[in-house]
């Protein structure tokens, strides 16, 4: 099943080399450079909503938690499962992102685009979804 697929992150190389990974697994993939970028595309409702979002956490302007905020208060991309991608693996970090409702947290020094794009595929699929 092909997803579509927002990342954000202020590194234009991790952008590219996570863009790339998830295209030739046959996904859409739409890049931003910062929480400003994918902020205005979600409240944008001409644009097709994501099916993830994956956020870096440390960004000029809008960090990865000021976006997941937005996007939780604002019900922006409702189905759209928030995974972040950090180099923070603080405890503290991971803690405020399952406070914010985030899917998942992947750490990007810990893990390969191979894994990010297998453990982002694992988090969005129908299948994995909690049941009632």
């Amino acid at each position: 099943m092909a997803y579509r697929i927002f990342l954000t992150d202020d590194d234009r190389f991790l952008l590219d080399l996570y863009s790339v990974k998830f295209k030739n697994a046959g996904h859409t993939v739409t890049a931003f450079g910062s929480g400003e970028e994918l902020l205005a595309a979600l409240r944008n409702k001409d644009e097709p909503a994501p099916d993830a979002i994956l956020l870096d956490v440390i960004m000029p302007g809008i960090g990865g938690f000021g976006a997941l905020e937005a996007i939780r208060k604002e019900h922006l991309a409702p189905d759209a499962k928030v995974i972040v991608l950090s180099n923070q693996g603080q405890d503290s970090d991971i803690e405020k992102a399952k406070e914010l409702s985030a899917d998942g947290y992947i750490i990007k020094a810990s893990a390969i685009p191979s894994e990010v794009l297998t453990e982002t595929i694992r988090i969005i699929s129908p299948e994995n979804a909690q049941k009632p």
